[in-house]
């Protein structure tokens, strides 16, 4: 859910104007999760905003402080009180769902470190974007297996590289059992909220990512009660989800905004942008089949030109009129993505903690029911104080 600092600034201007059990079941008969606690603590964010729960998503797990769709970066943000981790699904040659931020692999991966795989770099166009690599696409889950996890962001975040190649690619399936486990350790119920990445390209190409990831779903126990949250900046995905699961008490649909068109728009030929999604009436014709729209952090609240906090946009409060929930993305400890009042002196690349935790309560001011954190611990501070 990257984007540049320039786009955003253009896109958020013109916002401020408009076989017997399965290791799952065990777990779960282990820690005592009931269809009713997970639809509990799934609906826990459709009170009032007077007495709402904000909920904490760990981006990617803790990846300010592991690399990210590690069973390292997930476990240390379970430890600091995440109640849900996101894994970004992309799919294999052989149609497996795996976890990484895009199926562009050369950022976070050991790929070019592997001779075997260096006849399959190409140039390739997704959704808009030409990039020179490799690609999850090209690769068997076996051949993806013997590859690593590093760090995206060696520069910014070094410590991490200490962590390189530790690490294998996981499946969703695998991560779904990870939860599971740890839901059973801990007795508390870890959430999901899996990102469906790229949805049109894959299905262009012979791979469509929905189907599989309804049956992965169904196969598992505790997925099908724990609070489950599917995200997408496409559309015609999520509607075809809604159409296919309707309303469950545990799963939620989110649709992600930033700027301009959605993929599927775009290969249609349609003209909806998330601009138009974003007025009040285009809020409420995607209450129709979502449950929440998330913006990026700066169309709720804007910079300034000083690079400082302003005021709230509409935003939140047009959302919540029409029936949705409100969760936004990405909140970083670094200085580098901090607002200019919430940073300190000592460098770009350098962490502000206080900082980060006052930012993040700005918008829990705001009247957000929920947030992407790359830090757990510091979400949780900003939640509870």
């Amino acid at each position: 859910m990257d984007q540049t600092n320039l786009t955003r600034r253009k896109w958020l201007n013109t916002m401020v104007a408009g076989t017997g059990l399965s290791l799952t079941q065990l777990s779960l008969a282990a820690a005592g999760v009931s269809t009713e606690q997970a639809s509990a603590a799934a609906g826990a964010a459709q009170k009032s905003t007077s007495g709402r729960k904000v909920e904490l998503f760990a981006h990617r797990g803790a990846s300010a402080l592991r690399p990210e769709h590690t069973l390292a970066s997930y476990a240390k943000a379970i430890a600091d009180g995440a109640d849900f981790i996101e894994p970004d699904l992309v799919s294999t040659k052989d149609g497996v769902l795996v976890a990484r931020h895009e199926n562009f692999l050369n950022e976070t991966t050991d790929v070019a470190l592997h001779p075997e795989f260096a006849a399959r770099r190409v140039t390739r166009t997704i959704d808009g974007m030409t990039l020179n690599g490799w690609f999850s696409e090209d690769f068997t889950l076996a051949e993806l297996k013997t590859l690593r996890a590093v760090e995206r962001l060696p520069k910014v975040r070094p410590q991490n590289t200490q962590y390189d190649r530790m690490f294998q690619i996981l499946t969703w399936d695998e991560i779904i059992d990870f939860a599971a486990a740890n839901a059973a350790t801990t007795g508390k119920v870890i959430g999901l909220i899996p990102e469906l990445k790229h949805s049109t390209y894959f299905a262009a190409i012979g791979l469509p990512l929905e189907d599989r990831f309804l049956a992965s779903i169904a196969a598992h126990e505790y997925t099908r009660r724990c609070p489950l949250v599917v995200q997408s900046f496409e559309v015609a995905n999520l509607k075809y989800l809604r159409s296919v699961l309707g309303k469950r008490p545990n799963i939620r649909l989110m649709q992600l905004v930033e700027r301009g068109r959605p993929a599927d728009v775009v290969a249609a030929g349609g003209d909806l942008t998330f601009e138009k999604m974003c007025t009040p009436q285009g809020l409420k014709e995607m209450a129709r089949y979502a449950d929440i729209v998330a913006p990026p952090t700066r169309a709720l609240i804007p910079l300034l030109a000083d690079g400082r906090l302003g005021q709230p946009t509409a935003l939140i409060a047009d959302a919540h009129a029409a029936g949705l929930l409100v969760h936004t993305w990405t909140f970083r400890p670094e200085n580098r993505f901090l607002a200019a009042d919430f940073r300190n002196d000592q460098g770009e690349d350098a962490r502000h903690d206080s900082g980060s935790v006052a930012e993040m309560r700005r918008y829990i001011e705001a009247g957000i029911d929920g947030f992407f954190s790359d830090d757990s611990a510091l979400g949780r501070r900003a939640i509870d104080g």
